[in-house]
């Protein structure tokens, strides 16, 4: 064992994390090898037919890759052959599941390359495409729609009852998708905002459903960002929100898409890597602001930003936190939305996989805790449990209910934060970078 790594393991076990020093020697050692030879930055696993960044596909696990492609035909967006071409991933936790055996979500990255004529005409076969795919992926046994983000508000208005600013995204409900407009108020008068009119500057794609494992019977937000290229019959190609995603954290699931990846990743900026971290940074900065702190957030981040730029010490030590029995908590702090949009009126998810999916929730937290805090939050989710089958059955939350939903939630952040404040400032190197972070927000 390296001095680094026996130095790094009792710091860890002060800290009452085990950590795996054969594993972490293992990892060093690819990430020190990457760094100091010539290599492709795309890595291509033959076996499972998936790839991506060298260094993303270090923490990936074929593990789940079935389930995985099973979601992602859920959530992809597809068009005519020759006209729209795809390159489906996985971002996010779960494309680092190697390391982060309790993902929350599972978050898909597309890149949706579109051949026409004219911007204009790419627009609109955008605006065709997303607005079939959420109808036609409407609902089933196995999956249920949620929402649409699509082009921004032209104007400052008021949308349900909320203030909304011009330029923030549109969340769009099936039934305004359907309709292929919604209404908002304006000095108090209505005004009608139409899905294809916004078609010329599409903004940020995102579509969202709560999937079903049938198998497991296990509950899954899934979602899929699109980032969408209009490729022109000269051969030049133009991200239509203006900017084309860096693929640092993505592992694609098809590897015959690698023509197409390849095609539009070419145009990524030379730049992409260090724009990468220092959005990666801006994203720590607020996650470790004291209004909304979201430790558990910002060290994921910080992991990605600390193995890009070589502080791989500090990232073996964060990338261990999140195999610790804490970290399960994340899985309930996400499946507590998920249960509420399964169980919403007019979804087709089966009641019994909510309650399947709450009673696991509870064993979940046994595993996790003990003491006083088991208690209180297997009490909260018994609460939440109650007011989720009332909606299942076709009542609404009462006040009370939405109290114990938000009081689960709560309860889960607060450990979560707790958890990762606790190992993250213990470890003089991470502190101070944690520091540093802060303090440039305040200059």
């Amino acid at each position: 064992m390296s001095d680094d790594v026996a130095r790094l393991v009792e710091s860890a076990q002060r800290l009452g994390i085990e950590l795996d020093a054969a594993d972490t020697e293992r990892w060093l050692a690819a990430m020190t090898r990457e760094d100091g030879v010539e290599t492709a930055d795309i890595v291509i696993d033959e076996q499972d037919g998936v790839f991506g960044h060298r260094v993303s596909m270090l923490d990936f696990s074929a593990r789940d890759l079935a389930r995985f492609r099973r979601i992602g035909e859920v959530v992809e967006v597809t068009g005519p052959e020759g006209v729209a071409e795809s390159a489906l991933a996985l971002s996010g936790s779960a494309a680092q599941s190697k390391i982060q055996t309790h993902p929350g979500d599972a978050d898909f990255f597309q890149r949706l390359n579109i051949k026409a004529g004219s911007r204009d005409e790419a627009c609109a076969i955008l605006a065709g495409l997303m607005r079939d795919k959420a109808i036609g992926w409407e609902s089933g046994p196995t999956y249920q729609f949620i929402e649409a983000k699509w082009s921004s508000f032209p104007f400052d208005c008021v949308r349900d009852g909320e203030p909304q600013k011009q330029g923030a995204p549109i969340s769009w409900r099936l039934d305004e998708i359907k309709a292929g407009a919604m209404t908002v108020e304006v000095d108090g008068a209505a005004r009608s905002l139409s899905w294809d009119e916004l078609a010329t500057e599409p903004g940020w794609c995102k579509l969202d459903w709560v999937v079903v494992d049938a198998e497991h019977q296990r509950l899954t937000n899934a979602s899929n960002v699109i980032d969408v290229t209009w490729e022109a019959p000269d051969g030049a190609i133009v991200p239509l929100d203006g900017y084309l995603d860096a693929y640092f954290q993505e592992v694609y699931l098809d590897a015959g898409q690698l023509p197409t990846f390849t095609k539009v990743v070419q145009h990524v900026s030379g730049n992409a890597l260090d724009e990468y971290i220092d959005q990666l940074e801006g994203e720590v900065r607020k996650y470790l602001d004291a209004g909304h702190a979201n430790y558990g957030k910002a060290a994921k981040r910080m992991y990605n930003v600390f193995r890009l730029t070589g502080r791989h010490l500090d990232a073996a030590y964060v990338r261990e936190l999140f195999d610790e029995p804490t970290t399960m908590l994340y899985q309930v702090w996400s499946l507590i939305g998920t249960l509420e949009n399964a169980a919403a009126p007019g979804s087709t998810i089966p009641v019994e996989t909510v309650r399947a999916q709450t009673d696991e929730l509870v064993l979940t937290v046994v595993r996790a805790l003990d003491g006083v805090q088991e208690t209180e939050l297997v009490a909260a989710l018994l609460k939440l449990r109650t007011a989720l089958e009332e909606v299942a059955d076709g009542g609404e939350v009462a006040a009370e209910g939405a109290a114990d939903i938000e009081s689960a939630k709560t309860q889960v952040v607060n450990l979560i934060n707790n958890f990762f404040r606790d190992r993250l400032t213990a470890v003089p190197t991470i502190k101070d970078y944690m520091d540093s972070v802060t303090t440039a927000a305040d200059n």
